[in-house]
């Protein structure tokens, strides 16, 4: 029996037929490759996929696929079981349960009772020991007369649709098994690669022999490493060996690894030559300014911590490649004894310390350069270390100048290829962005690798709630691996490929709780990731092996921020806690060495300047008073408080370093900045408006550009003179990792970045030798003095100012009709996404629901909505309509409402009579309630409580329900006609109303007493005359604006009900506006209108991208029979932000997305200096206390 996780053993005997033995090398393998090319290309196909099945080294996808389709069950388990077997791990035994419960429920659909019951005991048994209940109800589906009765298998259509939906699940748990790894694909090689080998001489192993012979410069004993290609001796170069492929003429011996320190920055350390041991004793007493220091790196959410900040006593760390420390020594015990005692022995802060101002406030990167939207709130970011800038090689008398210029030159064209910028988000999505082009090169969403592997309380943490949040996101030193730690208990790591691709490395169970922050270090000789979290621990992880190499325990409340350091030859680590309290730590597990107390108590983060000579730490107290100050290492005492925080900070400051002269933080909206020798603020930046409260921020290594978070799920690049430049030099350059293959035919062998750079750069290895040698990175500004080309302004580029796309031909839109049988002449007066974004939800004047689904297909295999492939009309299989209760009078009279739950389970739904909740799997009525009259006009469920649903009404109130014990908890009063708009802020925790009197009024959710009301201006040309009508109301992401639809405007107001931006219908949509709605990004406002075309608004400033004619999605046909067709209702896809669907007033459902040539909406953007007024910085509500065994909301 194979134990759970292992490879199976594949059959000894049918390999022993050909001459091969169990246990196979890699030539063996090769030849069991080549036979299944031989048998497959003379038609043996029984034999090929029975030797696929017994050497369980290649598995046949497409004949996997023939079997399912064919409903060859036997077979099917029968191919499986040469790769895997029921027990070998999650993944087989999911794969094997999908394929017998498939095999049940096709027996049951033939009403086969006794087969179905045979396949029970004799296939489906096994499983009821590791999942009992689930057994159960499969059993329980025998006593049903049809098993589409189960609520979970409403959908399952016919036995072909089914097989394929399987399928499609059936082979991502193959692809994520490991052990199908390496098995899916069949190697290259040549056709009729054996046949070739057997003409050549009979017996193969002589005939590569005879090829040696052929060889201009053949060796004695030649490696036959491989049987896919002929053999050939490398040839020698002037009668030497030839030598390895990496070492070139330019470049000069390689140098091993770890001996010059990587290139990097913002890094958790910066490598450095060991210190001589006469010089460890008297570190803190001398005078000579330690070597280049990486800058402070982001902290965790809330709070930026650097990698290489954490406490009082930062400096460069200790190269891969210096000896193992013994910490057990009477230099670690001096250094903490005088950390303990502050003795003034170690060097102080003194003017000559620090180099001159040679700087200026036009240093600092203010302009906006560049903005990316990330789509969800980005809690962390970080640029890459290596690819962001320009390096220069140091001085070697070793080679030749000619050499070292060139490979400056190489140097400098590979590292301006690309900026990157990696980011985290509060959904747990990471998204890897170059700066340049502003592509998103790589994007991974969360999900636990290997759920088998986790803990118990893990397993019970994703079970209860499966939402997860990136806390921090870090690159390594050299930039070839990224770690992410996330909310709950997880950290994962990725090597990172130069062309953009993320490879999972390793996954740990790190912290019951979340883990809140990592660094990487080498307190050996191998890189270490070091974490904190929740249970008050910081560990220390081997990077390679994911063996837990230290733990310290000490800290009385979750440990917030980690920072690794070292001086001389002494490495330490800092860590800070929500209690305020700071400690150090040595590597040898016998408790912290320091206890400080931070200013404020609260949430502080730690960081040195560039050089490590200076230390800063920024944090904010429980009452939202923030504190950012310099610190006398010796004593341990705050040297320097920095002015210019408002009293109450909006959430805890983050903050960073550069230049060793700068200060930046985030507060009040705006970037703050200071000059780290003055208290007082030096000045200030808005980023051009959009910043939260206490924007996220990062520095790149040269300082030249400054990457802040926006309140739009977006990120802002702001740059310098030299950061423009750099930012204009990349835009024309598309990301090389995007190239197909197919350009890099004929292309010179690339060079790699990240951890290789080490490789090309042969003679930066005499840097270990040499250290008073090593030059800075070279300065963007000191491109005027080589010889580079300026770019040359094209005047076609001028001509690309913004300009409106008005799309009136159908080739340039996907627009699809949704296939609806029953023919209706009502209107669509509701219309919505469920929120997985798999079905469409209609509601028309009638009172009758529709429900399109669509299915995953091979056109379609994530099953969302799409233009491109039509859905079905879903109904159970009794028949049944979802339809309202309707009052005595016409229900096409009655305002209609609808709310669907989170989940997508239930939708509710009224439409003049009592109020119904419906089970969205079988359309049956679970409940009825708030019996007219007064009619319900909205509905909106809390964002806490899905029992508690806001109900706007007929007679202007609103009635705050709970469903589980029917019973109105409150009465809303201050409309004066009906309720036709409900929206609930969270972050405001306030619920906004509007109605058909054409005013808003904001209640808290708390007390439900109303804190402001307003009535909407009519626009200027329009009467003076107060406006009526229906008033929507939608919170944007940001869950500050408030987007304002009214047939007369469309309107952006604030957190305090003030009107920011507003539109009113004009030349080229001059009809009245009759729905508007937010896309799922925030970035866009759609709006529809009573001449059937549709806007779509840039959401910041409403200025409009792009008109949609009604003849772009409907044919002319349609529209002259249907007479005067417009939009009732607009509805945006929950995650395809350029996707919307149209409920119409002739009773049809339009899905309308971008053409595949232009997948956006409109042209060009408009230049940032025209896009008229932009919002202000939204209002973010204060920090409020939480108690102290809990971090802070991230």
């Amino acid at each position: 029996m194979l134990s759970s996780g292992s490879a199976p053993t594949p059959p000894i005997f049918a390999l022993e037929r050909l001459g091969i033995p169990g246990s196979m090398s890699s030539l063996s393998r090769e030849l069991v490759f080549l036979i299944l090319q031989f048998l497959d290309e003379e038609k043996f196909k029984e034999t090929v996929h029975r030797l696929e099945q017994e050497s369980g080294f290649y598995f046949n996808m497409k004949h996997f696929e023939d079997l399912v389709q064919a409903g060859e069950w036997d077979e099917v388990e029968r191919y499986l079981g040469g790769f895997t077997k029921v027990e070998d791990n999650r993944y087989s035994m999911k794969i094997f349960f999908e394929i017998r419960k498939q095999k049940y429920l096709e027996a049951l659909d033939r009403h086969d009772r006794a087969k179905a019951v045979e396949i029970l005991v004799k296939d489906l048994k096994v499983f009821a020991s590791f999942n009992e209940e689930l057994f159960k109800e499969i059993t329980q589906l025998l006593t049903l007369e049809n098993f589409r009765q189960n609520e979970q298998l409403s959908k399952y259509g016919d036995t072909k649709s089914a097989r394929s939906i399987m399928l499609i699940e059936l082979k991502k748990l193959i692809e994520a098994n490991p052990l199908f790894r390496d098995k899916l694909t069949f190697p290259p090689f040549k056709a009729s690669r054996l046949r070739t080998l057997i003409n050549q001489r009979s017996n193969f192993w002589f005939s590569l022999n005879w090829q040696h012979q052929l060889c201009k410069n053949p060796r004695p004993n030649p490696d036959i490493k491989t049987l896919f290609t002929d053999h050939s001796c490398a040839t020698p170069a002037n009668g030497a060996r030839a030598p390895p492929p990496t070492n070139g003429p330019l470049v000069g011996p390689i140098p091993k690894s770890g001996g010059f320190p990587p290139i990097g920055a913002h890094s958790p350390f910066q490598p450095v030559v060991s210190p001589s041991p006469s010089a460890i004793a008297g570190w803190m007493a001398n005078a000579n300014p330690p070597l280049p220091h990486a800058a402070v790196a982001q902290g965790p959410p809330g709070l930026v911590q650097p990698p290489n900040t954490a406490a009082f006593l930062k400096h460069p760390r200790t190269p891969t490649s210096a000896p193992g420390i013994d910490y057990q020594t009477a230099d670690s015990e001096h250094l903490m004894k005088r950390m303990r005692t502050g003795q003034s022995d170690e060097v102080s802060f003194s003017g000559a310390l620090h180099s001159p101002n040679i700087y200026s406030q036009d240093d600092l990167p203010k302009t906006l350069a560049r903005t990316l939207h990330q789509g969800s709130n980005v809690m962390s970011l970080d640029f890459h270390p290596v690819q962001q800038t320009i390096l220069l090689g140091c001085y070697s008398n070793h080679g030749s100048t000619v050499q070292l210029l060139i490979l400056i030159v190489v140097v400098f064209l590979i590292q301006i290829t690309f900026v990157c910028l990696i980011v985290g988000t509060n959904v747990g999505d990471i998204g890897i962005w170059e700066v340049g082009s502003r592509e998103r090169i790589a994007h991974k969403t969360f999900k636990v690798w290997n759920i088998g592997s986790c803990t118990l309380p893990l397993q019970a943490a994703l079970m209860k709630d499966a939402t997860i949040s990136v806390n921090r996101c870090l690159w390594s030193p050299d930039g070839s691996i990224l770690g992410v730690a996330f909310s709950k208990h997880i950290v994962q790591t990725y090597a990172f490929i130069p062309n953009g691709e993320l490879r999972q490395q390793l996954e740990l169970d790190a912290h019951v709780g979340g883990v809140n922050d990592i660094a990487f270090s080498h307190p050996n000789k191998s890189l270490s990731i070091i974490t904190c979290g929740d249970d008050k621990t910081i560990k220390v992880w081997d990077v390679t092996t994911g063996q837990k190499q230290y733990t310290f325990e000490g800290h009385d409340a979750p440990v917030y921020s980690v920072c690794p350091h070292y001086k001389e030859s002494i490495q330490f680590i800092f860590s800070t806690s929500i209690d305020g309290k700071i400690k150090a730590w040595l590597y040898d597990c016998l408790g912290s060495r320091v206890d400080y107390d931070a200013p404020g108590h609260w949430c502080t983060t730690m960081a040195y300047s560039a050089d490590g000579t200076r230390l800063f730490s920024c944090g904010t107290s429980k009452d939202g008073e923030s504190h950012l100050v310099e610190w006398n290492e010796t004593e341990g005492a705050i040297k320097r408080t920095y002015s210019g925080f408002r009293k109450r900070s909006l959430g805890v400051v983050q903050f960073d370093t550069t230049r060793n002269r700068f200060l930046a933080a985030g507060d009040e909206f705006t970037i703050k900045f200071w000059d780290m020798d003055n208290t007082n603020i030096l000045t200030t930046t808005d980023a051009e408006g959009g910043l939260p409260a206490s924007p996220r921020l990062r520095f790149n290594r040269e300082g030249s550009l400054l990457a802040v978070t926006t309140s739009d799920n977006g990120i802002k690049i702001l740059a310098n003179t030299d950061g423009q430049r750099l930012v204009r030099m990349l835009e024309t350059r598309p990301f090389e990792g995007s190239r197909g293959s197919s350009q890099q035919i004929n292309a010179k062998p690339p060079i790699t970045l990240g951890a290789a750079v080490s490789n090309v750069s042969s003679p930066l290895a005499v840097a270990s030798e040499r250290p008073d040698r090593v030059l800075p990175a070279v300065s963007l500004s000191t491109l005027a003095s080589m010889d580079v080309k300026p770019r040359i302004s094209n005047d076609s580029d001028k001509s690309k100012t913004w300009k409106l796309a008005d799309i009136a031909d159908p080739a340039h839109v996907k627009a699809l009709r949704l296939p609806d049988s029953v023919a209706t002449s009502s209107k669509v007066v509701r219309l919505l996404y469920t929120n997985s974004g798999l079905a469409v939800l209609a509601l028309g004047s009638n009172a009758v629901h529709k429900l399109w689904k669509w299915q995953r297909t091979e056109r379609n295999p994530s099953g969302k909505s799409t233009a491109s492939v039509p859905p079905q009309l879903w109904q159970p299989s009794n028949g049944v309509l979802m339809t309202n209760e309707t009052s005595d009078g016409n229900p096409e009279d009655a305002t209609a409402c609808i709310a669907l739950s989170k989940n997508d389970s239930y939708v509710m739904s009224a439409s003049g009579g009592k109020v119904s909740l419906f089970n969205m799997m079988t359309f049956k009525v679970m409940t009825t309630f708030m019996s007219p009259a007064p009619a319900a006009t909205f509905l909106a469920f809390h964002p806490q409580d899905n029992n508690i649903i806001a109900i706007g009404m007929e007679d202007a109130t609103i009635q705050i329900y709970n469903v589980r014990v029917d019973e109105v908890k409150t009465k809303l009063k201050g409309h004066q006609k009906k309720i036709t708009g409900l929206a609930f802020s969270q972050s405001l925790n306030v619920l906004v109303s509007s109605g058909a009197d054409a005013q808003l009024c904001m209640w808290s959710i708390d007390g439900w007493e109303r804190k402001k009301s307003r009535f909407i201006q009519a626009p200027p040309t329009r009467a003076a005359a107060p406006l009526v009508g229906d008033t929507r109301v939608q919170f944007h992401n940001d869950q500050s604006h408030l987007l304002v639809v009214h047939e007369s405007q469309l309107a952006i107001y604030d957190s305090k009900l003030e009107c920011l931006s507003s539109w009113s219908p004009r030349d080229p949509l001059p009809a009245p506006i009759s729905s508007a709605i937010y896309s799922c990004d925030g970035m866009l406002v759609y709006a529809g209108f009573c001449d059937g075309a549709v806007g779509v608004f840039e959401s910041e400033s409403l200025r409009i991208r792009c008109r949609i004619a009604l003849s772009a999605y409907i044919s002319p046909s349609i529209s002259s029979s249907a007479g005067a067709v417009h939009p009732m209702v607009i509805a945006a896809h929950p995650s395809e932000p350029n996707q919307i669907a149209l409920g119409m007033s002739d009773g049809a459902v339009y899905v309308v997305e971008p053409s595949d040539a232009e997948p956006k909406w409109g042209t060009a953007a408009p230049p940032p200096q025209e896009n008229g007024p932009h919002l202000p910085a939204p209002s973010n509500p204060p920090v409020t206390s939480a108690p102290t065994a809990e971090p802070p909301p991230r």
